[in-house]
């Protein structure tokens, strides 16, 4: 009976779990180039009574043994790198990725952060930044004084300066892909830092290496879909209700077991 207790606690905590992940998601359904995670589950550890295959007489055998499982545990939470939807903002600075890669974040320890987050900005100094004023990696500047600024899919960068008619170019964007996105590790303002699970960034410029194109003027926004997640939060609300229940029904029966004359 205490067995059945201590089960249905870790279906009940597992379904937390669950819920705090799609909570998340919820949460972040406007957060740019936000991608949405998923709670993933793994049964314990079995009492095994008899094991499968074990004689239970001469030339027989038990087909399926007596085992009795110990609960649920939370294994992972895994990231689902999936496109979000593109919606056209006309700010020059707004850049989407389409396809595989980051941005490259220069963090201020030296570090490199990655993120899908294009809503870029200039600083004071004309470098490209996001949102938390860190800048993008290899130094690129705009120029002062200048009346557009061009991003091409490759991700070359062009200004056209007052005055002049031709457009100069500054730089241009490079991608970072991982072999196992999923890998990477979350630090919150929509960045991401490399893994041992992630393995290594490999940069390329937009369009080259397996890295996607860029589009100006366009943000990506959350991959998250409300109407899953929705469910998400029901089907674990009610796993955690019929937990509750075990619960119930075996403090009911321990109750009769105490009362028994």
């Amino acid at each position: 009976m205490h067995r059945s207790l201590s089960t249905a606690a870790s279906g009940m905590e597992a379904q937390q779990t669950k819920l705090d992940v799609t909570s998340n998601n919820i949460a972040n359904v406007s957060t740019a180039g936000f991608k949405k995670s998923r709670a993933e589950f793994s049964d314990l550890l079995y009492q095994t009574v008899k094991k499968p295959g074990v004689a239970t007489g001469e030339g027989t055998q038990s087909p399926g043994g007596l085992q009795i499982g110990m609960g649920v545990r939370t294994a992972a939470t895994q990231r689902m790198h999936s496109q979000g939807s593109l919606q056209q903002t006309g700010n020059p600075l707004d850049i989407a990725i389409e396809g595989r890669g980051f941005f490259v974040i220069e963090m201020p320890n030296g570090d490199q952060a990655f993120s899908r987050d294009g809503a870029l900005k200039l600083d004071s100094e004309g470098r490209l930044v996001n949102s938390e004023g860190f800048p993008l990696a290899g130094g690129l500047t705009v120029p002062p004084d200048v009346d557009s600024i061009a991003v091409a899919a490759n991700g070359t960068i062009s200004v056209t300066v007052a005055g002049d008619t031709e457009p100069v170019e500054v730089g241009r964007l490079e991608l970072a892909t991982f072999a196992n996105p999923a890998g990477l590790e979350a630090i919150g303002k929509n960045m991401l830092r490399a893994t041992a699970a992630s393995g290594a960034a490999v940069t390329a410029p937009p369009g080259e290496g397996g890295a996607g194109s860029v589009a100006q003027g366009t943000l990506e926004l959350s991959n998250v879909k409300v109407v899953e997640e929705m469910v998400d939060l029901i089907s674990g609300q009610r796993a955690y209700e019929v937990n509750t229940r075990v619960v119930r029904a075996a403090d009911e029966m321990l109750a009769q077991t105490a009362n028994l004359k």
